[in-house]
């Protein structure tokens, strides 16, 4: 039977329930009543049936319409230990491996991203560097779960000789500018960040200055370009 066929059979189904038609009788064949069909022409049945009476309680104004969840992942808020700097930078980073440009890397591109680091991974090596951070199992590594390997390194939570312990090490974030006590490593500097308080919102403070600054020098520069030309005139 098919789609249109059934959805015209609960259509008239749904009529005689609410009493605007009548049942009629109809006989069926015989050979149409194979008990190998029954299943799944019950189980279409009904979904379909599932299906007309949800939107049909959906026009009646009897349901409601069930939103995706929409949750945004704040790299900022949730990675507090690390600085906003260093966040940029590993977004640079993963975004510069990020070949296919769909916010994610895959097995080939974190090949590539070992290979220009100068090690050079197996095949199951880099299976199991994505299998240990690849918390919704689609094989590849999103930028909440490269961010993950930064916090396990810094947690202590990855073996020396892993791969991930490997890539973390390598990287090339640069910290130094971050004043965070002086820290030479990539590491000391996580460490370190952790316990300094409130260094986000003094981040975001350095940031709004610095624009204000810059802003109020370009004005200045304007003044006194105003002021040149007219002594010209």
């Amino acid at each position: 039977m098919s789609e249109d066929e059934l959805s015209n059979k609960l259509n008239r189904r749904l009529k005689i329930e609410e009493g605007v038609e009548e049942p009629v009788a109809v006989d069926v064949p015989e050979e149409q009543n194979c008990p190998q069909d029954k299943p799944s022409t019950a189980n279409a049945d009904a979904e379909l049936g599932a299906k007309l009476l949800r939107r049909g309680e959906l026009n009646e104004g009897q349901g409601e319409h069930c939103q995706p969840s929409t949750k945004v992942f704040n790299p900022y808020t949730e990675f507090k230990e690390f600085s906003r700097k260093q966040i940029k930078d590993m977004e640079k980073m993963f975004k510069t491996y990020d070949a296919g440009r769909d916010n994610y890397i895959d097995l080939m591109e974190l090949k590539l991203m070992m290979e220009k680091l100068e090690a050079p991974q197996t095949h199951l090596c880099l299976k199991n560097m994505i299998k240990e951070v690849d918390e919704d199992l689609d094989n590849k590594l999103s930028f909440r779960e490269f961010l993950l390997i930064f916090r396990k390194a810094a947690a202590g939570e990855l073996t020396e000789d892993s791969g991930l312990s490997v890539l973390a090490r390598l990287s090339e974030i640069d910290v130094s500018t971050e004043g965070v006590k002086g820290a030479k490593t990539f590491f000391e500097a996580k460490v370190q960040a952790i316990n300094d308080s409130n260094r986000f919102e003094a981040e975001i403070r350095q940031e709004q200055e610095a624009k204000k600054k810059q802003a109020e020098e370009q004005k200045q520069r304007r003044a006194a370009f105003k002021d040149l030309k007219s002594a010209f005139q």
